[in-house]
């Protein structure tokens, strides 16, 4: 599979549906600052993985804010998320991943390239274990 650094609409969590079932019924763990949650969809996708990004607005007050942190986690993932389409297309898996922003202050771009590897690896460990279980 050819490494692609881009993050267009068809890898974006858009589904309503979609996202109150992995609010519902996904697991989720923590890697500071983020929480993350994940679910292996039942249903057909039209990208084998599904990411959607957030934070609190009662943390951040401001749109401006929000919407600065919910850019830096859009290109910390596209960056970092080669590993996990790699993991996912040997498995021929799919995969819907809510990734939310839970520190107290506006993040910088390094802080968050730093921590998103560990969250991917962290992910990955996860998706393998359950995979495990489940054979």
């Amino acid at each position: 599979m050819p490494v692609s650094f881009s993050y267009n609409k068809q890898e974006k969590l858009k589904s309503r549906k979609l996202l109150e079932q992995v609010f519902a019924e996904g697991k989720s763990f923590s890697v500071f600052p983020f929480k993350v949650f994940y679910i292996s969809p039942a249903v057909e996708l039209d990208f084998p993985i599904k990411t959607g990004v957030g934070t609190s607005s009662k943390i951040f007050k401001k749109a401006v804010d929000r919407n600065y942190v919910k850019r830096l986690i859009r290109e910390a993932y596209r960056l970092n998320k080669t590993p996990l389409h790699n993991y996912m297309h040997e498995h021929k898996k799919q995969l819907a991943v809510f990734i939310l922003y839970v520190g107290k202050e506006l993040p910088q771009l390094p802080q968050l390239q730093t921590k998103m590897p560990l969250l991917i690896d962290k992910l990955i460990n996860a998706l393998h274990e359950n995979f495990v279980a489940n054979t």
